[in-house]
């Protein structure tokens, strides 16, 4: 049987690209190497010609399909729709305008064929080729966004941001009603979801025709701004032990702050000493519990809210009664409030850290 490749193409105001895109798509990939072919474009209420065009086109080619959201959700979200709706052995993405040569599918398909990958990307950055030049900051936000991105995978990836990925069909179609992304946050939540799903994933370099602004590229520094958010989001609690420290150093820093300026605020307006101490560390607790849900372990959690609310009361319990002793015991020793407090915060962060990461939100894969 002649295996079946489809190809995902969300569409937005690109009337002056969307046809001949689907015409070189058909012309590089339609019945090559006995390739079977099915393209699904997800219109995501386009305001221009689009949808018209579309439509035109599909009445004539039942290769291809037509989706149309009725409101505009993103790229993300028209991918998702698309995902599902695939039926071939190979499922990947194809931008709706030209910067992208179809044929390189080609390529990518080797390492699918012949069984040794999962997952494939087409890395615009893994051979020197000729290319337009265009804009720095564009390419260096892709490539400091990938080196971030493989910080917390694990993965050696050239190129997160690649519009070309392709994935065998049962692969993505598992981890497609995981996404939550609807804008350009996809590239950075499936590649999270790809590196958890512990499939192969291969590398494959491909030749890249970037457009200007002014040809209609969509993608700004806000778009660069949230993909970091979601390689943290996404893939922080699966990140490599020191990732995780470096975080939940953040979070412990920020605690500690809570803490200390907690308790001269109390013992400014007249607490006495002790009661200041539990008070402080009480806020500092709150704020990072808040902090770790927010951040680093929300999907991580074994126990049921009860259990994982019980547990965390407990260490906090723990480690208050921890640092009030060391607190009190260092100025016993004619420590300085503010000295004491710094160092018996310190200990706080590490006894907390490891009492976060393995009895609160202990790795579900522990369970």
């Amino acid at each position: 049987m002649s295996p079946k490749l489809s190809l995902i193409v969300p569409c937005y105001n690109e009337e002056a690209t969307i046809a001949a895109c689907l015409e070189r798509v058909r012309a590089a990939l339609g019945g090559k190497d006995g390739l079977e072919l099915e393209i699904i474009v997800v219109d995501d209420a386009s305001r221009d010609n689009s949808f018209a065009i579309l439509e035109r086109i599909v009445s004539a080619d039942p290769a291809v399909k037509l989706v149309r959201h009725e409101r505009n959700r993103g790229k993300g979200a028209a991918l998702r729709t698309g995902l599902m709706l695939a039926t071939g052995d190979f499922v990947g993405i194809q931008d709706a305008d030209l910067e992208y040569d179809p044929e390189q599918y080609l390529l990518m398909l080797e390492a699918m064929l012949d069984g040794r990958a999962d997952v494939v990307y087409g890395s615009r950055y893994l051979r020197p080729d000729t290319r337009r030049v265009l804009y720095f900051w564009h390419t260096w936000m892709n490539k400091s966004l990938t080196f971030v991105s493989n910080m917390f995978t694990n993965l050696d990836i050239t190129d997160m941001e690649t519009c070309y990925k392709l994935f065998r069909r049962e692969v993505i179609q598992a981890i497609a009603p995981t996404l939550k992304e609807d804008r350009f946050g996809f590239e950075p939540e499936v590649t999270a979801r790809v590196a958890k799903s512990g499939r192969n994933v291969y590398e494959c370099a491909i030749s890249y025709h970037p457009r200007s602004y002014e040809e209609g590229k969509k993608l700004g520094w806000k778009d660069g701004l949230r993909a970091l958010y979601c390689i943290l989001h996404y893939g922080a609690d699966t990140a490599p032990l020191p990732m995780q420290v470096l975080i939940y150093l953040f979070i412990g820093f920020t605690a500690l702050v809570v803490n200390q300026a907690g308790f001269f605020a109390l013992l400014a307006s007249g607490v006495p000493l002790h009661p200041a101490i539990v008070a402080a560390y009480a806020l500092s607790a709150l704020s990072n519990y808040v902090l770790c849900i927010v951040i680093l372990f929300r999907h991580k959690a074994r126990w049921n809210t009860g259990g994982e609310i019980l547990l965390y009361v407990l260490s906090v319990m723990v480690m208050c009664g921890a640092d009030y002793a060391l607190t009190t015991g260092l100025i016993a020793l004619s420590w300085g409030s503010g000295q004491a407090k710094f160092w018996s915060s310190i200990a706080g962060f590490i006894g907390n850290f490891l009492l976060r990461r393995f009895l609160v939100f202990p790795s579900k894969k522990a369970a």
